[in-house]
């Protein structure tokens, strides 16, 4: 309970993010009449929210009690005895209408109503407010998107996650951030798109809808974005070759659409991408080597489910900052490339970050800071998964689904700090690198479906984050290495028929030998001494007996005349002999 005094004076709340805060508030925070400025955000509270919280706030200007489980519930007809500028009640439960209290407030500037479980429409007199950012997000809000009628757009607007539909309003481009992504609206794009002249846009999310049909060419009207999200839509046709204006983007995502045709080689002047996705799309092509040459802040490179061909140009090694490189799903051939040491992030073990962060300025009404973080989906130990809040941990190589040949790169046993490494589904050959222990971080490691032959590397046991490992259908042989979890994986070896040794249910013939004693098995119906001395002994047997023979008669000429003289008259006599034999059984029968 708060203290008389308290009530007197008190004019600042804040006991925000302290998770451990539990229970209800109390309602004597209403007697407060000083009190101007209330943030109980990021806490565990629970309880109902009434009016008589509010009774006596008469100067209350920011109220924030988003992130807790508080439902709010207010008469019909209530009109607070406050004017608020600030209005932050994520995650509080006040649906399924728009509450009507809201439309008294003439001075908000910032509104988040958020996860309200609001399923209405959206009432005319939100658009008439004047306000610098507002958050409608995840909830279930239906009907259209109405003109914004204010004087002047706000500096953000979120709707995403909801149930909007039909057009998007052209008007809504004069907004710096707009977050339309998971509704239904169903446009093509040029309708909307092209409508304006040198936009403000800095942030533009129009993910998961249904926007359908080509994109138009006219991109040198988005300078200013640094955030683009156009996918999970039904977009076809080439990328516009305007898109190489976009000057200022860091994250260019148009995956899961139906894109045709080549890279536009003017996106080389992106020069400031650092995610560029383009997954299960149509594209096709060579991957081009300007991706590495002119694209060197590159952290995020997904090009996966698309037709591209060729090999991989050295000039990709160029992409120091990579930490996540997905090709996998092409038609991509030639060979792995031996300059993957080249790739200095993955090389470092960690990372300075959980998430990729970027932040940029909207000039619009007054200078603000803004920012976003990157996520991003691959497929994560055989299941497709998006990663956002730890994908700056996420370093990872995938080249799977391909028709790459030749040996895997022994550089590749540098990149200390990868997690994921996926070759699988290509027809590499040779070894696995001896040092592929050397990869400690490593949490998947998928080799299936190649050529790849010899034994497994004992180094492989050292790893011990190791979470998945296929190995399965290539030409290994020889006993498994013992130690940490390679026992565990059962079903990591299958395919290799020469392979021996726990967790596979073929003993290798080292642990059926007994002391000093070689050992004769019958294994797939064939007979044969299966130690490897064995074959040793036998092979310099053979060449021992041979050049001691051969070499002989080679080196020492008497030695030569006596042995040919010798198969001379051994023929002669096998000749005379024959004929005498021959000579008797003729008279025998006469």
């Amino acid at each position: 309970m708060l203290s008389k005094c308290a009530q007197n004076t008190l004019e600042y709340l804040d006991i925000s993010d302290n998770h451990g805060i539990m229970g209800s508030v109390p309602e004597n925070i209403g007697q407060m009449s000083k009190l101007e400025f209330i943030d109980f955000g990021g806490n565990s509270l629970e309880g109902v929210i009434s009016e008589i919280h509010f009774s006596k706030l008469f100067q209350l200007y920011y109220l924030d009690l988003s992130s807790n489980s508080l439902v709010l519930n207010f008469s019909f007809d209530w009109v607070p005895p406050f004017q608020l500028y600030t209005i932050a009640l994520r995650s509080c439960k006040m649906g399924p209408s728009f509450p009507k209290w809201l439309q008294t407030q003439k001075s908000v500037f910032y509104l988040d109503i958020s996860d309200n479980g609001i399923t209405d429409t959206i009432p005319s007199w939100l658009w008439d407010m004047s306000l610098l950012s507002m958050d409608l997000s995840q909830n279930q809000i239906r009907g259209t998107l109405g003109n914004l009628r204010s004087e002047l757009p706000p500096n953000k607007l979120n709707v995403s996650w909801n149930q909007f539909e039909g057009p998007i309003p052209s008007t809504l481009l004069e907004v710096p951030f707009l977050d339309l992504s998971n509704n239904k609206f169903s446009v093509a794009a040029a309708s909307f798109l092209c409508t304006t002249k040198d936009s403000n846009l800095s942030f533009l999310d129009i993910s998961s809808n249904h926007i359908f049909r080509e994109l138009p060419d006219c991109w040198i009207h988005f300078k200013k974005l640094v955030f683009l999200d156009l996918s999970n839509n039904s977009l076809s046709g080439k990328i516009p070759t305007t898109m190489g204006y976009l000057f200022s983007i860091e994250t260019l995502r148009l995956n899961n659409n139906g894109f045709v045709g080549e890279l536009p080689s003017q996106l080389k002047n992106c020069r400031n991408l650092i995610l560029f996705d383009l997954a299960e799309n149509k594209l096709s092509g060579s991957i081009t080597e300007w991706l590495g040459a002119s694209l060197r802040n590159l952290t995020i490179l997904i090009l996966q489910s698309n037709h591209f061909y060729g090999s991989i140009p050295p000039q990709l090694c160029h992409l120091t900052r990579i930490q996540l490189l997905d090709l996998s799903m092409n038609n991509i051939s030639g060979t792995i490339p031996k300059c993957l040491n080249s790739f200095s992030t993955l090389t470092q073990k960690g990372s300075s970050s959980q998430t990729i962060q970027h932040s940029f300025l909207i000039d619009l009404r007054g200078r603000f800071l803004e920012g976003y973080d990157d996520e991003a989906s691959l497929t994560w130990k055989g299941f497709k998964a998006k990663f956002k809040s730890n994908l700056g941990l996420l370093k990872s190589i995938d080249l799977s689904s391909n028709k790459l040949i030749g040996e895997i790169s022994s550089e590749i046993t540098y990149l200390f700090g990868l997690i994921s490494l996926n070759l699988s589904r290509n027809q590499l050959t040779g070894q696995i690198p001896s040092r592929i222990g050397n990869l400690h971080e490593l949490e998947s490691l998928d080799l299936s479906r190649n050529l790849i032959n010899g034994r497994i590397p004992t180094s492989l046991s050292r790893i011990a984050n190791l979470g998945k490992l296929d190995l399965s259908k290539n030409n290994l042989f020889g006993k498994i290495p013992i130690g940490t979890q390679l026992q565990s994986f059962d079903y990591a070896y299958g395919g290799n028929p020469l392979l021996c040794g726990a967790p596979l249910p073929r003993t290798c013939p080292e642990e059926l030998k007994g002391p000093g004693q070689s050992v004769l098995v019958n294994q797939d119906g064939q007979d044969g001494l299966i130690t490897q001395g064995y074959y040793i002994s036998l092979g310099l047997g053979f060449a021992v007996g041979f050049w001691g023979v051969c070499g002989t008669l080679l080196l020492n000429r008497s030695c030569r005349y006596t042995y040919f003289n010798f198969l001379t008259f051994l023929n002669d006599w096998l000749h005379v002999k024959a004929a005498i034999i021959s000579q008797r059984m003729l008279t025998h029968k006469w």
